[in-house]
């Protein structure tokens, strides 16, 4: 048992036993701002005196002397504070349950909840138009969407992955045109594609479908069919790169051919959603908190972009009780239009959540390097990933709240030094397989858990590692609940911190260290890996047994100590 449910189950009691009516619904324990006011704080003394009638200072003074007279495990002592707070005091002893359950449960177990048992979710993100390489500004809704799927299936829920393509209108028009006229020599029109990416991808499409001439035994290629496929190729390769592997690529064109728009359509007609004016479709998104109407079908009776969104979207309901979509910052607009377009056809607009990502700015060498995919100037994400590594990436992307506007250092990120936010943490966890390493090779094994006596873990290092443990439940069930992996890559760097302190304060082997706090300390650092991986699992980022860290003159060095 959890000790916080013991101290609220204990509470609750004393304030009947107090005759407090109503009892309050729920406790809440809270971890004081100073250590010095105890381990776990309270406010139920304020929260409950008024429809009490008492005074909370006094209420919170008498459940104090009552819990102090009988107290729940580990609790030590109790006290008020300011006008009715009550403060927990506890013995190191629940940090060693905390140990304990740790280890019990495992890699496997450990902060694993069933909140979303028996709930289907759709996470779609990326989705990039097929007409170009993924640029480094892409790269940081991929990884916060996949680490978000990770979250909820951490949390039970039954999660797909889907990357919606949009394979038909004016952009992929475009695209197959700007193919066309470098594959025939020509320049690319004005509002085609102008990357650098267009001459490569023009001369590879003649190399693979003719003899060089573009008319030879291969025949000529379909410029938009066969860009189509080398770009969606280009977006797989770099995303398997990054550990991302999508379980649904959702085609925009399969919905003209299953007539699901039409079907769309005629939903919103029988419910009234949709109008006719000057010749275009309408749909009254104004009822439902748009600022205004949006159109369809055009008057020349094509479909807006929006049209097959709600088709999309609609399909997706019927395939899941949550959908996520995460967008790029340019997407803050269509929010209100697709929870009103849902709301119309009968759903829940609360279960589609989008998530907006704000701007990267990528840096090099001290100065910004455009994303932009028109210029022909932009950095695409597999350069990102080839310069500073697929786990530096993800963790780098997953450093902030995506509401944030981001500046990624390409040379700080690409570095080997504690000052590097990846390099910090993934070091913690090669440094816990050195000191086993190191125990092996000195003959000491951990034993037993149940013969170990996690009692000699008392150092202020020690502890501050075992409460962060303590914390990555709760850390991981609010993370999923907010759609905020960036809650788990703070947690995962505080911990490694904690780890660094308590490997510079309390050496695990060597003259001094007697073999059952050797043994203790062995199984401290068992928890610490358990907590890192997990973490890291999350966050889609490797958890290395080994790593070499430069010092201060740029050479490379181990630097172990255990």
């Amino acid at each position: 048992m959890d000790v916080r449910d013991s101290i609220t189950d204990a509470v609750r009691s004393v304030l009947a036993d107090l005759g407090v009516d109503p009892l309050p619904t729920t406790v809440q324990l809270e971890r004081p701002g100073n250590p010095d006011h105890g381990d776990w704080s309270t406010n139920v003394a304020l929260a409950s005196a008024k429809a009490a009638g008492r005074n909370p200072r006094e209420l919170g003074t008498q459940l104090a002397e009552c819990l102090l007279a009988a107290p729940p495990a580990h609790v030590v002592g109790v006290e008020v504070a300011g006008p009715g707070f009550v403060n927990f005091h506890l013995a190191d002893s629940w940090l060693h349950e905390v140990l304990a359950d740790v280890v019990a449960a495992g890699v496997d177990g450990w902060a694993r909840h069933d909140d979303g048992v028996g709930t289907r979710v759709i996470v779609e993100f990326v989705s990039a138009n097929p007409t170009g390489p993924l640029h480094a500004g892409h790269g940081r809704g991929a990884c916060y969407g996949d680490s978000v799927a990770r979250l909820y299936d951490r949390c039970g829920y039954d999660v797909v992955r889907e990357f919606y393509i949009n394979d038909r209108g004016l952009q992929m028009q475009n695209f197959a045109a700007s193919l066309a006229a470098r594959v025939a020599g020509r320049d690319v029109p004005e509002d085609g594609y102008h990357g650098q990416y267009i001459d490569d991808w023009a001369a590879e499409m003649v190399a693979e479908t003719s003899d060089g001439t573009g008319d030879g035994p291969g025949g000529a290629a379909d410029p938009m069919e066969w860009g189509y496929a080398r770009a969606l190729a280009s977006h797989r390769s770099v995303l398997e790169s990054l550990s991302i592997d999508f379980d649904s690529w959702f085609s925009e064109r399969s919905m003209i051919a299953s007539g699901a728009i039409d079907a769309t359509l005629a939903d919103l007609q029988a419910v009234g959603a949709v109008y006719e004016e000057g010749g275009a479709v309408w749909l009254r998104s104004t009822d439902h908190g748009d600022d205004k109407d949006r159109v369809l079908f055009k008057s020349d009776g094509e479909p807006t972009y929006l049209m097959p969104d709600v088709a999309y979207h609609r399909d997706k309901f019927g395939r899941a009780d949550r959908l996520v979509n995460v967008f790029g910052a340019d997407h803050h607009g269509y929010v209100a239009r697709m929870h009103a377009a849902m709301a119309l056809l009968g759903h829940d607009p609360a279960e589609l959540e989008i998530a907006i990502t704000q701007l990267v700015s990528l840096q090099r060498d001290g100065r910004e390097v455009r994303l932009s995919k028109r210029t022909g100037e932009m950095v695409e994400l597999a350069e990102v990933v080839d310069e500073v590594g697929a786990d530096a990436a993800r963790f780098t992307y997953l450093l902030l709240s995506v509401d944030s506007p981001q500046t990624f250092d390409l040379d700080l990120v690409a570095s080997q030094v504690n000052e590097n936010p990846v390099f910090y943490v993934q070091y913690a966890h090669a440094r816990i397989h050195q000191i086993v390493r190191r125990a092996d090779e000195e003959g000491f094994g951990r034993g037993a858990l149940a013969d170990a006596d996690l009692s000699l873990l008392s150092h202020p290092r020690e502890l501050q590692v075992l409460r962060a443990l303590h914390e990555l439940p709760d850390i991981v069930e609010r993370a999923c609940r907010e759609q905020a992996p960036h809650q788990v890559t703070t947690w995962v760097r505080d911990l490694a911190s904690s780890f660094h302190g308590f490997y510079h304060d309390c050496r695990v082997l060597g003259e001094g260290i007697e073999p059952p706090l050797t043994v203790a300390r062995l199984w401290l650092v068992e928890g610490a890996r358990i907590g890192l991986a997990v973490a890291l699992d999350l966050l889609g980022v490797g958890a290395p047994t080994e790593m070499w860290r430069e010092d201060q003159a740029g050479e490379q060095s181990e630097g172990e100590r255990v």
